[in-house]
């Protein structure tokens, strides 16, 4: 793996130190495309275009998060399992998805709605105390990120989707953006990592890596 661009020799790349949070709170969302901007393949899953280099800075990401954000939608398409880090789940109905509902007691949580249609089932499932209602119609992302932080999680690492993404970038609570670019065309119809309304998010380019032709990057996001 090179560094193209950061803070490190090609020598030795030191993936947890070139990756570490500037600050906390932090957040971050990490997200894989093809070169023509595929995020999924023919599986309709990310996992179908990600490759070793992705999964060693996906593992790295995972071991210093305090907590992974992840839509509802992408947890049950990815099949996300209990991790050593809680699961904070994101739906406007309360979804839980089937792999998590027997997770043990405060492994999982759930950011909702008010209005929710699954919110006490999520309650029974997941526990109250682990199920935050942040909003009436839509999620309020920025109020989650502080109950977040409240609870001590304060190195927060959102794995997507492309619909959570848009939001936290509309929002204004996205702080980076962690991108793989894979060497891989797919065409067909599949989404791009951001599924938003018009946005206007200008980024700095903080690290650049690759390895055999993988393009990996940080983005900070400025304000």
């Amino acid at each position: 793996m090179r560094v193209l661009m950061g803070s490190a020799t090609e020598d030795e790349v030191d993936l947890p130190r070139l990756y570490a949070a500037p600050r906390t709170p932090w957040l971050r969302v990490n997200m894989v495309s093809t070169v023509d901007g595929a995020a999924t393949g023919e599986s309709g899953k990310s996992g179908s275009i990600n490759n070793a280099a992705d999964k060693q800075v996906f593992d790295t990401l995972r071991g210093l998060a305090d907590a992974i954000v992840v839509g509802a939608g992408t947890a049950r398409t990815e099949g996300y399992r209990p991790v050593d880090v809680p699961i904070v789940l994101v739906s406007r109905r309360a979804d839980v998805p089937e792999r998590l509902r027997d997770a043990p007691s405060g492994s999982v949580l759930m950011a909702t709605t008010t209005g929710a249609s699954g919110l006490e089932e999520a309650r029974a499932l997941l526990g109250a105390e682990q199920v935050l209602t942040l909003g009436d119609d839509e999620v309020d992302l920025a109020q989650l990120k502080e109950r977040l932080v409240e609870r001590g999680l304060v190195d927060l690492l959102s794995e997507g989707g492309p619909s959570l993404l848009g939001a936290l970038l509309a929002q204004g609570v996205a702080d980076e953006l962690t991108s793989t670019v894979v060497p891989q065309l797919v065409g067909g119809d599949h989404p791009r990592i951001v599924a938003a309304p018009p946005l206007d998010v200008p980024l700095e380019l903080h690290t650049l890596l690759e390895h055999d032709g993988t393009l990996l990057a940080r983005w900070l996001v400025r304000r």
